[in-house]
């Protein structure tokens, strides 16, 4: 019996290494995000768009560091303008997104009287479709503007290291 290689390889540091990693980060993040804002909205009764935005903003610190040293193997000092606030802009494009879907769909949960685990399960979902929106695009930023770009030029690859 032999058995196929992977077709898909995640050992080595390619692309689908680095989305994959990005995905995790991504539910990692969506994960802390949906607590923060179901804690707020309910525990603190907090209006479901501003619990969003502090929602995004414990997950994009947490987002950041994850995505610049784990998927794309940044270690070095950060640049706040070349990478902090694009990917802060990154974040806050999400955010303002979610936040419209959040608010609109807050406000049909209203309108059709839904209440407790179904209203603020609408809250949440809503706020993940409009990240998932932006998902593909911020990877594809995120690897050939801000961290990827740079890393790859910083590291030659083992062949343009050899004699």
């Amino acid at each position: 019996m032999t058995i196929s290689p992977p077709l898909v390889d995640l050992r080595t540091d390619g692309p689908a290494r680095r989305v994959v990693r990005c995905l995790s980060v991504s539910v990692l993040t969506t994960v802390l995000s949906l607590t923060v804002l179901a804690t707020l909205t309910v525990a603190l009764a907090m209006t479901a768009w501003i619990a969003n935005v502090i929602a995004t903003a414990a997950g994009t610190v947490v987002s950041y560091r994850l995505n610049r040293e784990w998927v794309w193997g940044r270690h070095d000092a950060s640049d706040p303008f070349r990478e902090v606030v694009p990917f802060w802009a990154l974040s806050f494009a999400g955010l303002a997104l979610s936040t419209l879907f959040v608010a609109t769909t807050d406000h049909w949960a209203s309108a059709v009287h839904l209440a407790g685990a179904a209203h603020t399960g609408a809250v949440l979902v809503a706020s993940v479709a409009g990240y998932a929106a932006l998902w593909i695009a911020e990877f594809v930023v995120l690897d050939r503007l801000l961290f990827g770009a740079r890393r790859r030029v910083s590291r030659p690859s083992t062949e343009e290291r050899a004699p």
